[in-house]
């Protein structure tokens, strides 16, 4: 009895596959849209796919292209293909404005544009984007079904580029950059007032300041000493019991020490 189940089975697996392929291959362009908007419906996005591409532009001004473009549009984004989904849907919106589908299509445009921002050790451009798209989408639809969601998206990806930020002016630090991380690190804490690095920024950025300090020439030093203070008391008030307390504070004493030469001087 399975022995034939199985043949049963594999004859209908061939029998579907014999009919996508001679639909795929055949001109009348009405079983293809018919076929597609099966296979579409049944998650078989890829297959849709290839026949939507085909019978697209013979569609157009007719009264069946609306429903077309969005399944179109559909199939890239169920396919992952979110350069070629987030064009489509933004397609699909500009060609039907009054559409049932147009709040939809546009918020799944901007949704591609995020699933296309990469890790946040990489170049953020694509990040920057979408977050763009995601905020037109909010400015557009105030009263979105999809707000909540948009929303999370660009508090997730502002926090990739407060984190590339972050990692860029400690990358200075490191190599022992110390100009650019300072510059750096004032930047950030300017642009990312609430960010959850912000003591970790200004420990930093108060150490960039310490070793341009120690190792300037003597005719910067004293300035160059005065502003690492300065760094240091803004790490204190901000931070009275930050973690970075006692590394802090021996390097305080160290700048203490180091302006006595300068007051004995005067």
């Amino acid at each position: 009895m399975k022995k034939y189940l199985y043949i049963l089975f594999a004859f209908i697996v061939l029998s579907s596959c014999s009919e996508y392929q001679q639909t795929l291959k055949a001109t009348d362009i009405g079983p293809k849209f018919k076929l597609g908007e099966q296979l579409y419906n049944e998650g078989e996005y890829s297959k849709a796919n290839r026949l939507f591409s085909q019978i697209v532009p013979s569609y157009r001004g007719k009264p069946q292209a609306e429903k077309l473009m969005y399944m179109y549009a559909q199939t890239q984004y169920g396919m992952k293909n979110y350069i070629a989904s987030s064009y489509q849907f933004e397609r699909f919106a500009d060609s039907y404005p009054k559409s049932e589908k147009l709040e939809e299509a546009s918020f799944l445009s901007a949704k591609s544009y995020y699933m296309r921002s990469p890790v946040f050790s990489k170049d953020q451009t694509e990040t920057k984007e979408a977050i763009e798209k995601l905020q037109l989408f909010i400015n557009l639809f105030p009263k979105s079904e999809y707000l909540a969601e948009a929303s999370g998206f660009i508090r997730e990806l502002d926090g990739k580029l407060e984190r590339k930020a972050f990692e860029i002016a400690k990358q200075y630090n490191t190599i022992s950059d110390y100009k650019a991380s300072i510059k750096s690190f004032d930047n950030f804490l300017f642009q990312f007032p609430g960010s959850s690095l912000r003591e970790d920024a200004m420990y930093y950025r108060f150490d960039s300041s310490f070793n341009l300090a120690i190792r300037s020439v003597e005719r910067k030093k004293e300035e160059r000493l005065e502003s690492a203070e300065k760094y240091y008391r803004d790490l204190i008030t901000g931070f009275s019991e930050t973690q970075y307390l006692d590394r802090a504070d021996k390097m305080h004493e160290e700048i203490v020490e180091e302006l006595k030469n300068y007051s004995t001087k005067s």
